[in-house]
């Protein structure tokens, strides 16, 4: 355990951010999800669309750093390529 005053708040702090970058994680996820859901439904303008608005998301996500930003590239060129091949 943190035995100084100034170890105790960076615990505290260090604890508060974990829980802010773990929601953020999620939402991260929950935006990906959401276009593969859409692909898999077989609606190319609902997938389209789907994927313009989680493209915010993940590159909102990857400016804060919670995500590295090549992983972001590779979910959004991933996601990209599946909604173009659909019928």
């Amino acid at each position: 355990m943190a035995n100084t005053a100034q170890t105790r708040k960076r615990a505290r702090q260090a604890e508060a951010q974990h829980h802010h970058n773990a929601s953020l994680r999620s939402t991260f996820r929950t935006a990906v999800k959401k276009v593969v859901k859409a692909v898999q439904a077989g609606d190319k303008e609902v997938a389209r669309a789907t994927y313009q608005a989680s493209v915010g998301v993940i590159d909102r996500i990857a400016d804060k750093k919670i995500v590295h930003k090549n992983k972001a590239a590779r979910h959004k060129s991933r996601l990209n390529a599946a909604v173009k091949a659909m019928g």
